[in-house]
């Protein structure tokens, strides 16, 4: 499905485009989400600027609520490449995270991993971010490249910039943006159907929507054959307070289903 040097880019810089991949769902997809808005889970999340600018809408784990969704999951060949970027005999879903940022919205996504807000670890684990609009290079998504090799994990931090756990002394993100010129930081132009592809360990962040159009995007991730559970010191994000399992059990539940497993 990729070549050789796409996955060894992923592995090295943490983070790769992958062209044209997803365009026969866009449309599907795009249906989703207007239906999603329309009838949005208990964990959507919706947040409004203070300066009364347009909303970002965001909601999870509602893959399988919605055919636009299910399809890019079940029926595109997003399993069978995250198991080939991972290195991974199979490749399970761990969540969707839908994210729609109207034109007009002033909220920065700060720089962070995803990794410490999760109730997983994994060393083989993808994000496709999956824009259902064009995005051009200034507005897009970036990476720090390489960061997933630092041997680092970030505090977790709330949009409002309170810590996600009570009591949490973890390192806080460094200045990235002071600190660009010493840095290696990828970002891409995109187009619907595009996919940047990215790992759990990656500092990203992405800048707040000063244009005249939207820009939705689908954020499906998934983790690999290594993949165990974790015990945080609160609820992680997305939460799962329903689940019971002990810190280092292997990261199998219904909720996230092998959809590849390698013949």
């Amino acid at each position: 499905m990729i070549d050789h040097k796409t996955i060894e880019a992923f592995q090295r810089d943490g983070a790769v485009p992958l062209r044209g991949i997803f365009t026969p769902w866009v449309d599907a997809a795009r249906e989703a989400i207007e239906q999603n808005r329309a009838d949005p889970s208990f964990r959507e999340r919706t947040y409004t600027p203070d300066d009364g600018g347009a909303p970002f809408f965001q909601d999870y784990c509602v893959w399988s609520q919605f055919d636009g969704y299910k399809a890019l999951v079940m029926d595109s060949p997003m399993a069978e490449v995250a198991a080939q970027l991972m290195g991974s005999k199979t490749a399970r879903i761990f969540h969707d995270h839908i994210l729609v940022k109207e034109p007009g919205n002033s909220v920065v996504t700060p720089w962070h991993q995803d990794q410490p807000y999760y109730l997983v670890e994994a060393s083989q684990s993808v994000s496709f971010w999956v824009p259902l609009d064009s995005v051009p290079r200034e507005r897009t998504i970036e990476y720090v490249a390489g960061s997933h090799l630092w041997g680092k994990s970030f505090k977790p931090k709330r949009f409002d910039g309170t810590d996600l756990f009570e009591g949490d002394a973890s390192e806080i993100v460094p200045d990235i943006d002071a600190s660009r010129n010493d840095m290696d930081i990828l970002g891409w132009d995109v187009e619907p159907g595009d996919a940047v592809a990215f790992t759990f360990r990656t500092l990203h962040g992405a800048p707040a929507n000063a244009s005249e159009t939207r820009r939705r995007v689908i954020s499906i991730r998934w983790v690999g054959d290594d993949a165990r559970f974790v015990e945080r010191s609160g609820p992680t994000s997305p939460a799962f307070t329903h689940l019971s399992y002990q810190d280092g059990d292997p990261f199998e539940a219904p909720e996230f289903p092998i959809i590849y497993r390698a013949s």
